[in-house]
Formats: structure tokens, sequence, C-alpha cells
């Protein structure tokens, strides 16, 4: 996905309007009595808000005009369903409508098969989830969806984790403007805490080659298995600066094995 891209199906994404907020609600008033150009303008004055959200799929693996195409379906969704009499930004109710609709042709395309009962008990709880958004502005708990549904809890949490498109261990969940923490360095590794790859003569000897503080951030990481943010905490300083210490030691190690 080309995350810079600057025109996206046909739109001139860097010439995009900003709407302000009493233009908002003049447009849907006047979309609500009918006009049709107010809804066609409401619809580019938030294009804005799908390319935003489209930015968080970027390591997917999905054209990115697919996915503005998605959003956009999302955002004529919230658009048509948005109750001004509500005290809620349109951005807040918006978003998670754009999101839920990327989400749903993700999990359609996802190449890991769920069994059909499964897949429809998950699109029902969806719906119903988008009903209640609608219905109250806010997120509802699975525990309302199920008693819409009328289906144990359970069932309901089972069918949406068994459609949640899997997600790298290398995306990044985390930048401080240097080196990214990845999903992989919040997994703490519970079945190799003998560390078997560092025994040998030349591990050990490249070992010795690092300063105490290294030496204790490997130990901590590896031979005890704990996570970068546990380390974090233990030792006193920011994940980010574990991220990168263990990073450096790792690379001074290579260069005695």
């Amino acid at each position: 996905m080309i995350v810079n891209k600057v025109e996206i199906c046909g739109v001139n994404t860097a010439k995009l309007p900003v709407i302000s907020a009493s233009k908002m609600r003049e447009l849907f008033e006047v979309m609500q009595k009918g006009e049709k150009r107010a809804r066609e303008e409401l619809i580019y004055g938030n294009l804005r808000l799908v390319l935003s959200v489209i930015q968080r799929f970027n390591n997917r693996g999905e054209y990115v005009d697919d996915l503005f195409q998605v959003g956009c379906i999302g955002l004529m969704k919230a658009i048509d369903n948005f109750d001004l009499s509500q005290n809620v930004k349109f951005s807040t109710y918006a978003v998670p409508m754009i999101i839920g609709e990327i989400r749903r042709y993700l999990r359609d395309n996802n190449p890991i098969r769920v069994s059909r009962s499964m897949r429809d008990v998950a699109y029902k709880a969806l719906q119903v989830r988008d009903s209640l958004v609608s219905k109250y502005s806010r997120e509802p708990s699975i525990n309302e969806i199920a008693l819409e549904l009328k289906i144990p809890r359970e069932e309901v949490i089972f069918a949406l984790d068994a459609i949640q498109e899997p997600i790298s261990l290398f995306e990044p969940i985390y930048h401080d403007g240097g080196d990214p923490i990845f999903v992989m360095d919040q997994i703490s590794d519970e079945k190799n805490l003998d560390l078997s790859w560092l025994e040998g003569v030349a591990i050990k000897e490249a070992l010795r080659k690092l300063s105490d503080r290294e030496k204790h951030i490997l130990t901590l990481r590896f031979f005890e298995g704990k996570t970068q943010m546990e380390v974090a905490e233990e030792i006193g300083i920011s994940q980010a600066q574990v991220s990168r210490l263990e990073k450096a030691a790792l690379g001074h190690m290579r260069k005695y094995i």
C-alpha cells in the first residue's frame, strides 16, 4: 500500500476541503430535507476522515484504492444515519463505522477459513453492534449485543474472535521518532527460558564484550523471557530505550560471533 499516494480513485487528496462544524450542521439539516447536493458535499468534505482511517491499515498488503472505496461506503452509511439531535461530533460517530466497513472487507478477503455458522453469528453481531451505535451513539458492550441476539455472551466472543484478521508480528505499535516498537517486542518467550541458542563458546565470548547494562537487558529479555515493557519498568527507562539498547547489544554480539 502506498501511504503517501496523492491521487486515490481519481481524487486529489492534497486538495480535499475541510468543513467547519457549523457548515456541517447546516448541510445535514438541508440533506435531511431531501437535498441530494448537500449529501454529496458532506461526502466530499469528509473524505479526509476516510484517508486518516485507512492509514491504520497500511501494513495489510491491500491496495489503497480498494480500502479508500470501502471506507467511503462506511462514510456514506455514517452520513445517512447520523442523528443531529445527539450531542456527538460527526467524526466521533463516523470513524468506527468506517473502520467497521474496512474490517468487514478485510475479513471477507481473509484466506483463513471460518465455519459458515460462526461467520453468520459474527456478521449478525456486527449488524447489531452498528444498530446500537446508531441508537445510543456509543460502543455497545458484548453483553448488550448478546442480549439483542438472544445467544450466550461466549458465543458472540468466539464468533467475533474467529473473523479477526491476523496481525503481523512486525506491525509497529509505537514510534517515538527513533526505532519503532513491533508486536513481537511485546511477546515474552515462555518456552525457551534456558535460551539454548546462547550456549556455545562464541556467544559467551560475545556476551563478555557487552557493557553491564546491555548484558542485564539481554538477560532479562532472553534468559528470563520478559517483555520490553517489563524490562523498562525494572531498570527505570522507557520501552523505546530498551528496544534501542537491545538492538544495539545484539548488533555488537554479531560482530564477535
